[in-house]
């Protein structure tokens, strides 16, 4: 597992992202930086997007690569990186991290928080198992960009009514959650969201 570290080695908050390539990572830790105030240490996990961030096997829906349902093993190796005393940790990502994100909330306690940005939880059965499951983190962010649902793609189409969907039930649960609209398509100031996610996901911390 190839990760690649940003911040302090020493800060008690610990965030964990995986991710496709670092480029933008030291990007984003300026932003989270000048956007929480607080000191942390950024993971970012190298991983294989469409094999190891999909809850389950899934049809491609652009191109010819399926899902190919590796989210267990993922979180797995995941965990090994939290656990220590003294430390909180939050799990973040983007599109198919998102969901990775929100997906191991429900099975795991490790996170006192999850950040999904632009997560693609139009992916099918989500919503039904993120219901059925529960989350088990204490605070949920959720954005989406104002352009994504607006997509000729029927399968990810519905991201949009997906989201608002996911958003309702985690209030009803009295889940702490925050759902952010930002300007643009889905490939539009990807650090950006993802810093406004762990900046909103670290508040109440101890500083």
């Amino acid at each position: 597992m190839q990760i690649h570290e940003f911040g302090s080695p020493d800060a008690s908050v610990v965030l964990i992202e995986p991710i496709h390539t670092p480029d933008g990572m030291e990007q984003e830790a300026s932003m989270i930086r000048d956007l929480s105030g607080m000191d942390f240490r950024l993971l970012a996990v190298r991983v294989d997007w469409f094999r190891d961030l999909s809850p389950w096997p899934a049809p491609a829906v652009w191109g010819k690569i399926p899902f190919g349902g590796g989210a267990p093993e993922t979180l797995e190796r995941i965990l090994k990186l939290t656990g220590e005393p003294g430390k909180q940790y939050v799990l973040g990502g983007y599109s198919m991290g998102g969901l990775f994100a929100l997906w191991a909330a429900c099975r795991t306690d490790a996170f006192f928080a999850v950040a999904a940005a632009s997560p693609s939880v139009w992916f099918p059965g989500f919503a039904e198992y993120i219901k059925a499951n529960g989350i088990r983190t204490g605070r949920v962010y959720l954005s989406l960009g104002d352009r994504e649902e607006k997509t000729r793609n029927p399968a990810m189409a519905v991201v949009g009514d997906r989201i608002r969907e996911i958003h309702a039930w985690l209030k009803s649960q009295a889940v702490p959650c925050c759902l952010e609209w930002n300007k643009g398509n889905h490939f539009r100031d990807l650090e950006e969201r993802m810093a406004k996610g762990f900046a909103w996901a670290m508040k109440g911390m101890d500083p």
